[in-house]
């Protein structure tokens, strides 16, 4: 009971400690497990592991967690729940919408990494070609945990952002399914790379009911959601059960399909239009983090000091190690990005950030686990999870060690973070988002209501369903160069918490909210005199113009008195409702409470939203004597 417990106590408090230092969770819980694994056995007076998850007997008595099949069983499921959730978020629009850079990171990128890894560890380690190419496939993923933390972590200009994002999303479960597949194919051969005709049977049969089930799995679980033949309150759970009862199913009819099996449901069921799917993906992401953090525990722990040694005595393991980090990774970025217009510096940085992730070691010990028990046993099958620990373990460390430095020497950080986060997607915050995109700026809309969302979309727009009171905006990655916020919902508690909650993440440049009704009744000099969007409309007066003239207008002005009048008549006027002053250098501010201090400067800008003035009407008031 203890080593369960301590288990469960350790991963969630190595998951808050990379939380708050931004690192990737994986590096502080393999070094836990480590800790409390084979280095304990230094410290111990028995020489025993602090925490030995396999369970076996010994002269003094009986000691470990599980007996060998149910820590496979375990590792298993806990993978296949983790590979599940990962196909949930491979949607086929986003393969659609990345750039060609971006493709080719995840095609001709992993086919480097693929061959040339399998090769290296051929040639450099002398495993066999199916253990060196299983290798190969294991660490073609990066993926978003341990990208996430980087970027986070890290102001870089939009280029870069953008291609590890992608390439850390999509990498995941793409890799995951080539590893399963490199996998299968082992098992089929029976740890030789000749195809028998038995092995080729075997083979195409694992493929065929892995697809074809995982797919039947998802459709048939997609029709009793949308039927609404699931109750609510059983909808997260009973699709876990769905989900390990595949696994199980596809394992009996074809051994070893059953990771295919949730990989493709996860996709398919992931680009379903199912309802509630928001929900589904909530609890499968709590789920998985518990997963991960008792998972890698127990396969840190798991490992022997004989392994280590093997990484840390042997010059192969450096070596192979420098091959993948310093060959391998920039010459599939560079002929990936070949011709695109990244930078030779942007392709620098990119190629030294890759570090491995979750997938990578988790399906490494569950395939390692699997080999070795294999009879006969395959050769070379125990080399394989140092070595790929040592791998993610490395580059984990070095990326977060590092890349900040790289970043700022290479010249591939934001001076400022430009970007606009509208806490809204009503129709006057669409407007407004039009044009700041329009100015060039990278606008982003959050709102819950999923019509408001759809028809942001429809105008071009970015916009997301996101709840600020139970989603973690930081978690975004859409949101990394957001440096100013706009709280502009129909709910004041809700724009004060976005700006009390948010303000430091998201506000670094300015942080704005609307009025309220009742604040928009008090006196001027009652208001806040900083962080109102807007002293002369609320959210009904900005949206009643939104309605009835959907513009946004702008018009140059000589004189601060100019501007001053301009307010003063757009913001009685229930056709029109001030919005910014836009700078010559074309930068954008809202209206302040008053203009007292403005530095005014020739070429200045006044935009409004609403009917468009006449011009007779413009000059009548820029003719008007204060």
């Amino acid at each position: 009971m203890l080593e369960l417990a301590g288990i469960i106590v350790l991963g969630i408090m190595a998951q808050w400690v990379a939380w708050r230092v931004r690192v990737p969770a994986i590096l502080p819980l393999i070094i836990i497990g480590l800790l409390v694994g084979p280095i304990s056995t230094f410290f111990t007076s028995d020489g025993e592991k602090l925490l030995e998850p396999m369970l076996s007997r010994t002269e003094e008595g009986t000691i470990g967690i599980f007996p060998d099949k149910y820590l496979f069983s375990f590792v298993s499921l806990a993978i296949g729940v983790i590979l599940f959730e990962g196909g949930l978020t491979l949607k086929r629009k986003e393969i659609a919408g990345v750039g060609p850079a971006i493709l080719k990171m995840i095609t001709i990128g992993s086919l480097i990494t693929f061959v040339g890894a399998g090769l290296s560890a051929h040639y450099i380690v002398g495993l066999n070609w199916a253990i060196s190419f299983l290798f190969g496939a294991l660490i073609i993923v990066t993926g978003p945990t341990v990208i996430a933390p980087i970027l986070q972590n890290i102001p870089l200009n939009r280029n870069v952002s953008t291609v590890l994002k992608w390439e850390g999303i999509l990498i995941d479960p793409i890799g995951a399914l080539v590893a399963v597949l490199a996998f299968e194919f082992i098992r089929s051969a029976e740890g030789g790379v000749e195809f028998t005709s038995h092995a080729l049977i075997s083979f195409f049969q694992i493929i065929f009911i892995g697809l074809a089930l995982g797919a039947v799995a998802a459709y048939l679980l997609y029709l009793l959601i949308k039927k609404e033949l699931i109750p609510h309150y059983l909808l997260n759970v009973f699709t876990l059960a769905f989900v390990l009862l595949i696994f199980v199913f596809s394992d009996i009819l074809a051994h070893e399909s059953g990771l295919l099996s949730v990989v493709v449901m996860g996709m398919v069921l992931g680009n379903t239009d199912v309802p509630r799917l928001k929900e589904i993906l909530s609890f499968k992401e709590s789920l998985s983090v518990l997963l991960i953090s008792i998972l890698f525990i127990i396969l840190a722990a798991l490992i022997d000091m004989e392994d280590i040694n093997i990484i840390i005595h042997d010059w192969w393991a450096l070596g192979l190690f420098l091959i993948i980090v310093l060959v391998l990774r920039p010459l599939g970025v560079f002929l990936s990005t070949y011709r695109s217009d990244l930078s030779f510096r942007e392709k620098i940085f990119i190629s030294w950030v890759g570090p491995r992730g979750i997938v990578a070691a988790g399906i490494a010990s569950l395939f390692g686990l699997t080999l070795t028990a294999t009879e006969p046993k395959v050769d070379g099958a125990d080399y394989l999870v140092p070595l790929v620990f040592m791998i993610v373990l490395g580059t984990v460390l070095i990326n977060a060690t590092t890349a900040r430095a790289l970043a700022k020497a290479l010249g591939v950080t934001m001076d400022t973070s430009e970007g606009i986060l509208i806490i809204g997607a009503n129709g006057a915050a669409r407007i407004i988002g039009q044009y700041l995109q329009q100015q060039d700026r990278h606008v982003v809309l959050l709102d819950n209501n999923e019509g408001s969302v759809r028809k942001a979309k429809e105008l071009k727009l970015e916009a997301f369903n996101l709840n600020i009171y139970t989603d973690d905006l930081g978690e975004q990655f859409e949101l990394l160069d957001m440096g100013y916020m706009i709280a502009m919902t129909s709910s004041a508690d809700v724009n004060r918490y976005a700006v009390r909650k948010y303000q430091h993440e998201f506000g670094e440049n300015g942080t704005f909210r609307l009025l309220s009704p009742d604040e928009l009744k008090k006196d001027r000099e009652e208001l806040p005199q900083r962080g109102i969007f807007s002293y002369t409309d609320d959210y009904l007066n900005f949206n009643e113009v939104a309605r009835d003239y959907p513009f946004v207008h702008e018009v140059e002005i000589a004189t601060k008195e100019d501007l001053e009048r301009l307010i003063d008549r757009t913001a009685v006027n229930n056709q029109t409702a001030p919005l910014f002053m836009r700078f010559p250098s074309g930068r954008l501010e809202p209206i302040p409470p008053t203009l007292d201090d403005l530095e005014f400067e020739e070429g200045l800008a006044f935009v409004y939203l609403g009917k468009k003035l006449e011009e007779a009407s413009i000059a009548e008031i820029m003719g008007e004597k204060t």
